[in-house]
């Protein structure tokens, strides 16, 4: 019962995520566009969901490890690695480069698959593509350099 009560609570979370990326119009790939372009017709919009976002996220994370563990889990599970390094950056340049040149990025491309149209399949695409060509490389990485992951360093609980 306990991992179909995660299951729900995950999809309800998902939901709510993708009817507020909805309201925000965050689903439309020229909000980021035009966000990206200050010349032109710019758009604060994308900077203002970001801000609530991170003013959102700024107060409730620190409530929330309060707590002695999750309501679905029973640790919680945040970044082991504070660090800001080469991946960090790579994966940030990637990422932002994938974002401004298609529009979407994870939260809004799985969103608007409902409208499947053939920009939003290839994007879909590319980013699975690019999600497991990422993983395949840093996993040669990781074992040509003998780097050896624990789960447990990204528990707090």
């Amino acid at each position: 019962m306990w991992a179909i009560q995660r299951l729900i609570f995950a999809l309800l979370v998902g939901v709510i995520f993708g009817l507020g990326l909805s309201i925000a119009q965050m689903i439309d790939p020229s909000k980021v566009i035009d966000f990206l372009n200050p010349l032109g017709a710019w758009d604060p919009s994308l900077m203002i969901v970001l801000a609530v976002g991170l003013l959102v996220n700024a107060v409730a994370t620190p409530l929330i490890l309060k707590r002695q563990r999750p309501l679905f889990d029973t640790l919680f599970r945040v970044p082991a690695k504070p660090d800001i390094d080469a991946r960090i950056i790579g994966g940030g340049i990637l990422f932002g480069s994938g974002w401004g040149l298609t529009g979407y990025c994870p939260g809004p491309l799985l969103t608007s698959i409902s409208f499947a149209n053939s920009a939003i399949l290839i994007s879909l695409a590319a980013y699975i593509a690019g999600t497991l060509i990422t993983k395949w490389v840093v996993a040669r990485i990781d074992a040509e350099q003998h780097i050896e992951h624990s789960t447990e360093k990204a528990y707090v609980g």
